[in-house]
C-alpha cells in the first residue's frame, strides 16, 4: 500500500521542499498550509491533497486528518513543519507576541500530534518527525523566545518518544542550520523601546554569520532529503542534524566545557 506523510507549514521552504520530494518518492501526501487557494503546482498532482491547515485554530487541525484519513486511509509519518521565529529584546516583547510564537511553534505542533496519534496507534505503526532548529539544542542573544520554543519542542519530542517506542511509533527531531530555516527572511522582529540594547542588537546579526561564513549551509532540499531519510531508515535514533554551521554550534555545546561554551557563544 503507498504510504502517506501528512506536512504542515507546506506553503513554503522547507515544508514545500519535503512534499515535493516524498511526491517524487511515490508517497501521497497532504499538503497542509494556511491559505491552500493560493496554491498553483500541488492541486493538480495525484496522490497530493492540499488542504487548509493553521496549526492555532484546532478545527482545521481535526478537519485536515479527517480529510487526509478520508482520501488516503491512514497516516504513516506525520512532518511538524509549521513555525516561525521571534527575535529581539526579550524585555520588550508583547504578551501576544510570547503567546503566539509558543501557540505555533509548541502547542500547534503538540495539537497536530495529538490529531494524528489515535490513527497511528490504532495500526500501531507510524512516525512522527518534529522540525526543530540547532537553536534547539543551543541559545543565542536575541532569540530567546525562538530558542526556548525550539528547547520545549525537543524535549516534548524527546520524552514523547519514550512514551510511544511500546506502540511501534517513532518520534523524530530534525535540526536545521539558518540558511535553511530561512531564518532571517522569515523572522518577526521585536520593535524594541529600549535604547540600551540598539547597538548589541544591531551587531550582533553580522558578528552571528561570519562565525560559520565558512561552512556549507543545508538548503530547502538538503532538509527535505533529510527528513525523508528519518521517515525512511528504520533506525532507533531521535535526532538528525542538517547543515555544518548547524553541526557547529550543537558541538560547541557538547563538546566543550561549559566555560568555554558560554565564551564562544556570547562573543
Amino acid at each position: 500500500m503507498t504510504k502517506t506523510v501528512f506536512i504542515t507549514g507546506a506553503s513554503s521552504g522547507i515544508g514545500r521542499a519535503a512534499a515535493r520530494l516524498f511526491h517524487e518518492k511515490g508517497w501521497n501526501v497532504v499538503a497542509a498550509m494556511r491559505s491552500p487557494e493560493r496554491e498553483q503546482q500541488f492541486t493538480d498532482l495525484e496522490r497530493m491533497l492540499v488542504t487548509r491547515l493553521d496549526v492555532e485554530d484546532i478545527g482545521s487541525i481535526q478537519k485536515s486528518v479527517d480529510t487526509c484519513v478520508d482520501s488516503f486511509g491512514q497516516i504513516d509519518v506525520l512532518i511538524n513543519s509549521a513555525g516561525y521565529g521571534l527575535m529581539g529584546v526579550f524585555e520588550s516583547a508583547t504578551a501576544e507576541q510570547i503567546q503566539k510564537q509558543y501557540a505555533v511553534n509548541v502547542f500547534g505542533l503538540m495539537q497536530m500530534t495529538q490529531a494524528v496519534l489515535p490513527h497511528m496507534r490504532a495500526r500501531q505503526n507510524g512516525t512522527i518527525i518534529n522540525i526543530s532548529s540547532f537553536g534547539g539544542v543551543t541559545a543565542s542573544k536575541f532569540a530567546t523566545l525562538y530558542n526556548s520554543s525550539k528547547f520545549a519542542v525537543e524535549g516534548f519530542s524527546e520524552a514523547l518518544s519514550h512514551e510511544l517506542a511500546f506502540l511501534n511509533i517513532a518520534v523524530k527531531i530534525v535540526e536545521p542550520g539558518s540558511v535553511a530555516t530561512n531564518f532571517r527572511n522569515g523572522m518577526v522582529l521585536i520593535q524594541n523601546s529600549i535604547d540600551v540594547y540598539t547597538p548589541e542588537f544591531t551587531s550582533m546579526l553580522s558578528r552571528y554569520a561570519q562565525r560559520t561564513a565558512h561552512l556549507q549551509k543545508a538548503t530547502a532540499d538538503d532538509v527535505a532529503n533529510t527528513l525523508y531519510q528519518a521517515a525512511t531508515d528504520n533506525q532507533i535514533k531521535l535526532r538528525y542534524v542538517a547543515g555544518d554551521d548547524a553541526q557547529f554550534y550543537i558541538d560547541a555545546k557538547l563538546k566543550n566545557d561549559e566555560a568555554d561554551f558560554l565564551k564562544i557563544m556570547r562573543d
